[in-house]
């Protein structure tokens, strides 16, 4: 794996017009089912019990083929600053926005799915560069995972959750990043777990808002809140994780519909996007239209939807059970999120754990749903972690 600052190079997006009039000209002529069988007025979370309604997916499709505009995503994220370089064969692409304080930490951010580089645009200036002095500054990288965006797509097998974690290692190294701070959700939790636990000379703490415990344990001594969480997260894996089955058995196969088709891939991506967050009907209660579509249209310009699926065929249920985390962790739990580990369950995973928070709202994505409490609450946890590493050094 062994790099040079020399191996990064400068990227930029400039998606020919071709391709966004190729997108219009297919959802032009997209052929579409008959209505869900379900139907109820809205606003009312069980119209979506059979997924994407045929309504608003007409309502999404319209919006993408006559209003939405990509180019000023596209020029947001050459702004942030855009960059790939070469790791073990494969491509990464990523964003990296250093801040220009001198007492900044360097941070990677690393997205899951059906999320991308999108989820964090948004929250990479406030965090490189806050208007209050006093509030912690991070230099922000955020790389796309391989398979997604436009980091290169794996053409063997292997390329899971703990080869991506040495990859990060050695990108942040790259950088000139030997120690460095590391957040995640969804797929990036995991990977900042992977991390933490691997890796703990360059990591100097985490703050995840997915704390995925190990198995086994039991509901003896968890309180009334910390039972509920734990049944709606094992009802979630057993009744509403047909998505992840697919993607994790059969990627390929999914990934026809969602290379081919941008319906196809709007409704996939979609159902997450309502079903995660914390809305009580439809996603755009929370996330922006326009958000949202620049996260798909993403995946649709580069062809990512089998690519990034595989991600779940290489390290579904993959996290080593025997994993421990001893650098300092801030865990954030949201109300809506579909994963949700008591307290006393995730401590047996991550031994010093110097801040637990339980907001009152927000769900899967909460850099998209409630962007400034994300920022102030992950600056918090981090400073958390960063006090921690101080007085552990002090001593």
């Amino acid at each position: 794996m062994n790099g040079s600052a020399n191996d990064v190079q400068p990227f930029e997006v400039h998606t020919p017009d071709a391709e966004l009039e190729d997108l219009r000209a297919r959802l032009a002529t997209a052929r579409l089912p008959e209505a869900e069988t379900v139907y109820r007025a809205a606003p009312d979370p069980r119209r979506w019990d059979q997924g994407v309604p045929l309504a608003d997916l007409v309502d999404v499709v319209d919006y993408w083929r006559t209003e939405y505009d990509w180019r000023p995503f596209e020029e947001r994220l050459n702004r942030i600053g855009q960059f790939r370089t070469t790791i073990d064969d494969l491509g990464i692409h990523f964003l990296h926005r250093r801040s220009a304080r001198a007492d900044a930490t360097p941070l990677i951010m690393t997205h899951g799915w059906p999320g991308s580089v999108a989820e964090f645009v948004d929250v990479v200036d406030d965090l490189a560069d806050p208007t209050d002095p006093d509030a912690p500054a991070f230099h922000v990288v955020v790389p796309s995972l391989p398979g997604f965006g436009y980091s290169d797509k794996p053409v063997t097998t292997g390329w899971g959750t703990e080869k991506i974690a040495a990859t990060w290692v050695e990108l942040m190294g790259r950088l000139g990043y030997d120690r460095f701070l590391a957040h995640g959700g969804d797929w990036g939790g995991n990977i900042t777990t992977v991390l933490a636990g691997r890796f703990p000379a360059h990591v100097i703490g985490i703050h995840s808002t997915f704390a995925e415990s190990p198995p086994g344990l039991s509901t003896d001594g968890l309180t009334a809140t910390e039972r509920r969480w734990a049944e709606e997260t094992y009802a979630f894996w057993h009744h509403r994780a047909a998505y992840a089955k697919q993607q994790a058995t059969r990627p390929q196969t999914i990934g026809y519909s969602l290379v081919d088709s941008p319906v196809g891939l709007l409704a996939w991506l979609l159902d997450k996007f309502a079903e995660w967050s914390d809305s009580k009907d439809s996603p755009f209660e929370r996330i922006s239209r326009d958000r949202i579509l620049d996260d798909v249209t993403l995946y649709w310009l580069t062809r990512t939807g089998a690519s990034a699926a595989r991600l779940y065929y290489e390290s579904h249920n993959s996290l080593d059970p025997d994993l421990r985390v001893d650098v300092p962790s801030a865990l954030t739990i949201y109300p809506a999120d579909i994963e949700k580990y008591p307290r006393p369950w995730a401590q047996e995973r991550y031994r010093r754990i110097v801040r637990w928070n339980s907001p009152d709202a927000g769900g899967h994505f909460p850099s998209l749903e409630v962007p400034g409490y994300f920022v102030k609450d992950l600056r918090e946890g981090l400073a958390a972690v960063l006090a921690a590493q101080q007085l552990t050094k002090s001593r």
